[in-house]
């Protein structure tokens, strides 16, 4: 491997992540001292997020206590930050946001029966329920609608549509965050019923809770069309922001969530 690495180019050198660790620093000592970088040289984990930029430890079958304690927790200073950020960018926005939101709540109550304004429980920090708020984009039904939205969905009104590719609908959630119930950025906060279900499928589900839901996220900017089907899938995204989370991470979201709402190609 050693004369390999001396004679070739090569982008990584991928070590298996069960390979001992005596065995692993002895090549590496070897690789020193033949003056072979080892930044290149990662573990399968490691080189897993570089090139997916997810998190692969969900696939791991541990119990949820073990989970807990294999995600890196942020620190409480980016959280103090991020809290900084939640409120100077919604303060900023509201005098853009108040005027979209009054209209689209006209354009709702004149062309469909019901309350502008849709609220709904949903699960937020360390599990605690909370009231989201958005703009109704469905047929009302005071009882709320259970099942999940399909692509050409005839509950979506006539506004509805254009009111989710654009995430208009999302708008009067910087409420939420003005109260600190969600972040700008986030896991995205679901219902407690689809909380049970996956969190049954994965234990690592319920790890998206040990920080704040979010409006947009790193799971959205990467799959913003994802079906239901795929909300494991998302977890892989949620879990590498939570691991990775910065300030520098959090502007490249909000740049990217710019560009997906301006190319109106998410549902």
């Amino acid at each position: 491997m050693i004369k390999y690495l001396r004679q070739n180019y090569y982008d990584f050198v991928v070590i298996d992540k069960w390979v001992g660790e005596k065995i692993l620093n002895q090549f590496l000592s070897l690789a020193q001292f033949y003056d072979i970088p080892t930044k290149k040289i990662i573990n399968i984990v490691e080189f897993y997020e570089k090139t997916t930029f997810c998190c692969s430890m969900i696939h791991s079958e541990v119990s949820e206590t073990d989970a807990i304690t294999m995600v890196e927790r942020p620190s409480k200073k980016i959280m103090i930050i991020k809290r900084t950020m939640d409120l100077l960018i919604s303060v900023l926005l509201l005098p853009i946001v108040l005027p979209i939101i009054f209209i689209s709540c006209l354009l709702t109550r004149l062309t469909s029966r019901g309350p502008a304004i849709f609220t709904q429980q949903r699960i937020g920090l360390n599990g605690k329920i909370f009231t989201i708020y958005k703009l109704r984009t469905m047929i009302y039904n005071p009882e709320g609608h259970q099942e999940h939205t399909v692509r050409g969905d005839k509950r979506i009104t006539k506004f509805g549509k254009f009111f989710r590719k654009t995430k208009i609908d999302e708008l009067p959630q910087l409420w939420n965050v003005l109260k600190g119930e969600m972040s700008l950025i986030g896991p995205r906060p679901e219902r407690e019923d689809i909380v049970e279900q996956y969190a049954v499928q994965n234990n690592f589900y319920r790890i998206r809770h040990i920080i704040k839901p979010g409006i947009t996220g790193w799971a959205q900017v990467n799959n913003p069309t994802a079906t239901p089907e795929e909300t494991i899938e998302k977890l892989e995204y949620d879990l590498f922001y939570i691991n990775h989370l910065s300030v520098r991470l959090e502007f490249q979201i909000l740049l990217r969530t710019i560009g997906v709402v301006s190319s109106l190609e998410s549902l």
